[in-house]
C-alpha cells in the first residue's frame, strides 16, 4: 500500500473503504516500502506530517505487515516509468509493484495511471 493508505490504515481512519480494508485483513501477506517510511519521515522534518517515526516503524508488525526494503532492481524501473506522476516517492512504489510484482493500493487517481498492478481505492 502507498503511505497514504498506510497512514490511514494505522488510524483506522474511514477514507478506507470497508470492501479495501477486508482486502487487506485477507491478504496473505502485505508490504509496506521503507519508501513509505522515508516519505513520512522526510514529512514530519518539514511539519507536513504530525506522526512519530518510530510508532510508524513499529506499526509494520504490529499490524502483521512485512517490510519492502527498496533495493537496486526497483530504483532502476524507475528510469522506465513514464513521468505521469513527479512525486519521487510515489514512482519508487509504482516501480516496487512492477518489479515485484505486487499490487499497490493508492487513493491517487494519477498513480493508478502506471499499471493494472496499481489499484485506486
Amino acid at each position: 500500500m502507498d503511505t497514504h493508505i498506510y497512514l490511514w490504515f494505522l488510524v483506522d481512519s474511514p477514507r478506507i473503504r470497508a470492501g479495501i480494508s477486508d482486502q487487506i485483513a485477507e491478504a496473505d501477506e502485505v508490504l509496506i516500502s521503507a519508501a513509505s517510511i522515508w516519505e513520512a519521515a522526510i514529512k514530519i522534518g518539514l511539519g507536513k506530517l504530525d506522526a512519530d517515526i518510530a510508532d510508524l516503524v513499529k506499526g509494520i508488525k504490529a499490524s502483521g505487515f512485512s517490510e519492502l526494503p527498496v533495493d537496486t532492481r526497483d530504483a532502476s524501473v524507475v528510469a522506465s516509468l513514464p513521468p505521469i506522476h513527479s512525486d519521487p516517492f510515489d514512482r519508487l512504489l509504482v516501480a516496487q509493484a512492477l518489479s515485484g510484482p505486487f499490487r499497490l493500493l493508492t487513493a491517487d487517481p494519477t498513480v493508478a495511471k502506471y499499471s493494472d498492478v496499481v489499484q485506486l481505492v
